[in-house]
């Protein structure tokens, strides 16, 4: 399973190199969100930093879910992945290759242009590792449970639509405790317990979701 683990992971980031539009794209639009909201709400420097933690991670969720029809859609319409699930091989495995890939071109990249929205809200360096740390352990869980919705919604008109409507309820804990971290550091408290929360969140997606999008997987392609 862990040679089929890495087989599948290179692959997909093979295939997104060569599709480096769609991975530039995700950053891209993170970056265009993160510039657009100090514009709308004034420069207020006291007001950018208690709002920069959730203005992040708001817009590392949007970015997230901008992505997640890539994460099937391609093998689904080349007939690769009704071959996956045909195969001897344990298709939560793959489903999980797939999301672990998905997270390194896009919750990777995220989290280190993340630093740089911590140069430009000026925020205070340990508001702004604790931010750059939460985003590592929490947007795991944006690729595992987008997985689900992308799998829920393979092959339907306006599935990227409908894959926002299943997956946003579910990404909401980890979006308050990630950004509840960073900001509990600008208020001098220990951001331990957001921490700790949003990591067992990520743990939690790690145990169901691969094989709650297989399942969906199969229903989709039956």
């Amino acid at each position: 399973m862990l040679k089929l683990f890495r087989v599948m992971v290179r692959r997909d980031l093979l295939l997104a190199y060569r599709q480096k539009s769609d991975v530039l794209q995700t950053v891209f639009f993170f970056l265009v969100v993160i510039t657009l909201v100090p514009l709308g709400v004034g420069a207020e420097t006291e007001l950018l930093r208690s709002m920069a933690p959730g203005i992040v991670w708001v817009a590392a969720l949007l970015a997230a879910l901008l992505s997640l029809p890539r994460l099937f859609a391609h093998d689904f319409a080349d007939g690769t992945l009704e071959q996956m699930v045909l195969s001897p091989d344990p298709l939560p495995v793959i489903v999980l290759a797939k999301a672990f890939a998905h997270w390194l071109t896009t919750g990777v990249p995220i989290t280190v242009f993340a630093s740089l929205a911590a140069v430009m809200f000026d925020l205070k360096a340990e508001v702004a590792a604790v931010l750059v740390f939460s985003l590592l352990i929490g947007t795991p869980v944006l690729s595992l449970l987008g997985s689900v919705g992308a799998a829920l919604t393979l092959g339907l008109r306006s599935g990227g639509v409908l894959t926002s409507l299943l997956v946003l309820p579910l990404y909401i804990p980890v979006l308050i405790f990630g950004a509840g971290a960073a900001g509990a550091v600008a208020v001098a408290v220990s951001p331990a317990a957001y921490l700790l929360i949003t990591g067992a969140l990520s743990l939690f997606a790690l145990a169901i979701a691969p094989w709650a999008s297989a399942a969906a997987l199969r229903i989709a392609l039956e």
